[in-house]
Order: C-alpha cells, then structure tokens, then sequence
C-alpha cells in the first residue's frame, strides 16, 4: 500500500501522518508498515535540538496509525469525514532504543482481539534488528455527527 492509498484510508496529514507505506498486510492478523525519520520532522528542532530523537509519544502513534491500517483492512471499510479511529488504552509501552534521524522504523502489528467495536493489537517497531518500542494498544472506531 502506497502513501495514496494511505492518505485515502488515514484522516491524517502533515505533520501527523506517521505511516510512509505499508510493506505487508495480512487481513484479520497483522500489518507491517514503514516510517522514514528525517530530520525534516518538526518536533525535531525541540526534541532535542543537541541530539534529535523521535518522541515515544509518536512512535507509538506511528504503531496505533499502522494498526487503524490493519483494522479498516480487516472490516473493508474506507473510512468517511464521519469515521473517527481512537486510542482506547496503552498497555505494557516500553522504549528500547532511541529512534534518531536518519532511521527507518518498521512498524509491525497484529491483532489479538476484535470485540464489540473495540480492537486490541500486539505492536511494535524496530530499527534494523533492534527493537525501539512495544506496547498493547487497544483502539476503537466510533462516527461522529
């Protein structure tokens, strides 16, 4: 899945659009997408300006995008204006490494449980060999007026 076909399924825009493609998916199972850090990213010139590094807050909305990914997948929905994807709780987050310019974050998800609208997903990111973040997310999809 390209960045288009992304950008029809995320609400998501610049500079809060945390998925650049995704590699492969499994529909009702799991998910592996790619985010490129560069420099370029805005929270960078704060986080921190003597040594830049991705904030785990983010990462771990890279990880909970990619599984809104797997999810709309899973029910074939393409979400409308109406369609809103939440976080519903984080579980078991741990930070590994730092994620820096310069480095590809392969995201990876799977779902563990889809019940009465809620999703829990089994998630986390990697750089090259090296884990850089885990969590359980849970997520649900709710429509708006």
């Amino acid at each position: 899945m390209d960045i288009h076909q992304i950008l029809k399924k995320l609400p998501h825009r610049y500079p809060i659009l945390l998925v650049d493609r995704v590699l492969q998916i499994e529909k009702g199972k799991s998910i592996q997408a790619l985010k490129n850090v560069t420099i370029n990213e805005p929270f960078f010139e704060g986080h921190f300006p003597h040594r830049p590094v991705m904030p785990g807050v983010l990462m771990l909305e890279a990880l909970a995008q990619t599984a809104a990914l797997l999810a709309f997948e899973t029910l074939d929905v393409v979400p409308d204006e109406k369609t809103v994807y939440y976080f519903a709780g984080i579980d078991a987050a741990r930070f590994k490494r730092p994620v820096e310019p310069g480095d590809q974050l392969i995201l990876n998800v799977e779902l563990s449980r889809m019940k009465a609208g809620i999703f829990k997903f089994k998630a986390w990111a990697t750089v090259g060999e090296e884990l850089a973040v885990e969590a359980e997310l849970m997520c649900t999809m709710r429509t708006i007026e």
